[in-house]
């Protein structure tokens, strides 16, 4: 019996990098250049802050017919839903935000926080309950996809795992 020989260069790519493709697209009709904003809310500016809004939308100044190569483009307003009452935290807190961003996007993009108060929606569930951390379930997520080389994939899936197990423990 023998064996195919295998393709030379062909490789498997992360599932990350299929989803951002995919996602890209869709969230530019909200204004936002990429999806990593979108999915790395919590990590850019933090638990405290990703408990309290989300992003809603990015809007940008309107463009100059004849683009200046002196004259850059103008940062985009962040539009925010934020939980009732919190308001005025978070309009404390947009300085902050606004730097967190821009760190995360490595250039200028965000100059000015709109505020929207309204109810954020967790898992497609209004009123989710929220799942608190488990360190043991984070443990046990990690060994399992210990051996996946892509970092941002394995992040991932210790996330997904540490919900999963957070989930079925609490059922």
């Amino acid at each position: 019996m023998s064996v195919a020989p295998r393709k030379k260069g062909v490789f498997a790519r992360p599932l990350a990098e299929y989803v951002l493709e995919k996602l890209d697209p869709l969230v530019a009709k909200k204004g936002f250049g990429e999806a990593s904003l979108l999915m790395q809310w919590r990590e850019i500016v933090g638990a405290r802050i990703c408990d309290i809004c989300a992003p809603e939308r990015l809007q940008w100044p309107a463009r100059a017919r004849k683009p200046s190569p002196d004259k850059p483009q103008e940062p985009a307003t962040l539009i925010l839903r934020v939980e009732p009452g919190f308001g005025l935290e978070v309009q404390h807190l947009a300085p902050t935000i606004i730097d967190r961003i821009n760190a995360h996007l490595g250039w200028r993009c965000v100059s000015k926080v709109i505020l929207r108060q309204q109810a954020l929606a967790r898992s497609g569930q209004k009123n989710a309950p929220r799942i608190a951390a488990d360190p043991a379930a984070r443990a046990r997520a990690a060994v399992v996809v210990e051996e996946v080389a892509d970092e941002p994939l394995r992040a991932a899936l210790i996330r997904l795992g540490e919900r999963a197990l957070a989930r079925r423990g609490k059922g």
